[in-house]
This record gives structure tokens, C-alpha cells and sequence, in this order.
């Protein structure tokens, strides 16, 4: 159902807030590069810092733009359970494939709390559930005990986004769970190590400036072909490390976006643009990458 490359699309900024047009253009680069589809208002989309009707817009003009060429994963999740159905329900009424669900931050809830929580959600929808693990950023990891009693249990929690930098878990998570369970990685630079193992894919934030060449590998990956997934991983590692050492998420992506004049690079307060240094460091990747022409 998920297999293969889903952009953690960025969400534009400009000077009255959403840039629509900016979305759209970038949503269409997507898929005309052969991305199977789009995750708006997940981590990389900002969703901490809109409100809740930016939240809902900013999903409903990734299906209007879409258009049926892809799928639109809406990110919906929260560490308030009502919030996450309330949202989830909204992306469901607004045409979304289906919804991201990230472990509940800050709180830190036990795994009965995390159980109780995504049998709510998945009970509230219709729609394919990802669950979406992340202990860097949440504090929490989702068990692979509770992954599986979900799976088990919840005929609509369908796959998992795993980040949490660690290939055993894949492993363990294909074992544990239904063989039609799904597992993305949720790290550009582990697509091809997780996938090795049985990933079907990424949910991935360097596509957003890179589509054509994550779609390719993912693809030589699904298809058995190593050797070409293994060289196209190769010569875009340096930019998946790069964007995860320069600055928190979706910082440098943004950054990278403006450099090739597909959006701004504002963020929302508490995250700030790169200092000038950093920027120039980016900049001198994408030109020995053949993204940006050399100076």
C-alpha cells in the first residue's frame, strides 16, 4: 500500500503566511520526478507552529494538487489523543490516502498509554494509519510488543515509519508483525540499509529537493537491483548526513529549497534560518553535487 518514496514535503512560507503557489509547484516537482507520494504537515512540514486551520488547509491543497497521481499521507498526529482524531478526522474529510501518526512528545506516556491512544485514533477513522516512531524527538519509543499488538488488533494501523537509527529493530518489527505490515524507513540515509531487511521504503525529506534520484533507488531497491540502489545511495549520502548535521529539521531542507529557488527559507519562531556560514557550506555541496551551477 505505502512502498516506495513519500516526501515529508516542507510547508512555504511567505510574507502573509502559507505560500500556495510555492506548495503547489513543489507538490507537482514530486511527482513528475516519480514520487509515490506526498506526507504534508509532518515534522518537516512545521506542524508544531500552525494553527489548527493552517494544519487542515495546508492537507487539503496537497490532495487538491495531487490529483490523484499519489498518495497524500496527512501528518495528523499529537500528544493530545482528542487532538490526534480530531485531525485525522479532518484529513479523512479532506480526501488524504491516509495519516501519519506520530508517538505522543513531551508527555511520555507507558505503552499501555500508547496502546489506549492508537486504538482510539484508529477507531475514530477509516482511514490506513502509519504509526511513526521516533524516540529522538518524542522521548519514546513505540515497543515493537505495541507496534504488533496495534497491527494485530487495529485492521487500519497498516505500516510503521521507523527513526530510530536502528536496522535490528526492522528486523524485529518484520517478525512480530503481519506479513502484510509495511515498514518505512524514516531516515534518507538507512533507506537502503532498512530496506535491505524489509523496508518497502522511505518517508523521506532530502526528495524534497532530490525526487528523481530517491524515486530511482527506492525502486532498484524493490526490484532486487543492489548494485544501481547502492550507487545512486552513494553519491547522495554526503547530502543526507549534511542535512541532518547542519541544523534541527526542516532548517537546512528549507534552505536547500531557497538555494535552487523553490521557496523561501523562513521557519517558524522557536526554529531560525542558518547562520550565512552554514548556508555557504550547503551551498558548496549542491554545487559539487550538480544541484547549484558552480560559481
Amino acid at each position: 500500500m505505502f512502498e516506495g518514496v513519500h516526501t515529508a514535503l516542507v510547508t512555504p512560507f511567505g510574507e502573509k503566511g502559507i505560500d500556495a503557489e510555492a506548495y503547489r509547484k513543489l507538490i507537482d516537482r514530486q511527482f513528475e520526478n516519480g514520487i509515490s507520494g506526498v506526507v504534508p504537515v509532518g515534522t518537516t512540514g512545521e506542524s508544531p507552529t500552525l494553527s489548527h486551520e493552517e494544519h487542515i488547509r495546508v492537507i487539503e491543497i496537497a490532495v487538491e494538487q495531487t490529483k490523484g497521481r499519489g498518495k497524500v499521507i496527512a501528518g495528523t498526529g499529537s500528544n493530545s489523543t482528542d487532538e490526534a482524531i480530531s485531525l485525522t478526522q479532518a484529513a479523512q474529510k479532506s480526501g488524504a490516502t491516509g495519516a501519519l501518526l506520530v508517538a505522543p512528545y513531551y508527555n511520555k506516556p507507558s505503552q499501555a498509554g500508547l496502546l489506549r491512544h492508537f486504538r482510539a485514533i484508529a477507531d475514530a477513522t477509516e482511514l490506513p494509519l502509519i504509526l511513526y516512531s521516533i524516540p529522538g524527538r518524542c522521548g519514546i519509543e513505540i515497543a515493537v510488543e505495541t507496534v504488533a499488538e496495534l497491527a494485530t488488533s487495529c485492521s487500519n494501523v497498516v505500516a510503521i515509519k521507523e527513526a530510530g537509527g536502528n536496522v535490528e529493530r526492522v528486523s524485529q518489527l518484520a517478525e512480530a508483525c503481519p506479513a502484510d505490515f509495511e515498514i518505512l524507513s524514516g531516515d534518507d540515509s538507512l533507506t537502503l540499509p532498512f530496506m535491505s531487511v524489509g523496508a518497502v521504503g522511505v518517508i523521506s525529506v532530502a526528495s524534497n529537493l532530490v525526487p528523481g534520484p530517491l524515486a530511482e533507488m527506492v525502486k532498484f531497491m524493490l526490484e532486487g537491483n543492489l548494485g544501481e540502489a547502492l550507487r545512486i545511495h552513494r553519491a547522495h549520502y554526503k547530502l543526507f548526513s549534511t542535512l541532518l548535521k547542519l541544523d534541527s529539521n526542516p532548517v537546512p531542507i528549507k534552505a536547500a529549497l531557497a538555494l535552487v529557488n523553490a521557496c523561501r527559507a523562513d521557519v517558524r519562531s522557536p526554529l531560525v534560518m542558518m547562520p550565512e556560514e552554514k548556508v555557504s557550506q550547503l551551498a558548496e555541496l549542491l554545487r559539487g553535487m550538480g544541484i547549484l551551477p558552480a560559481s
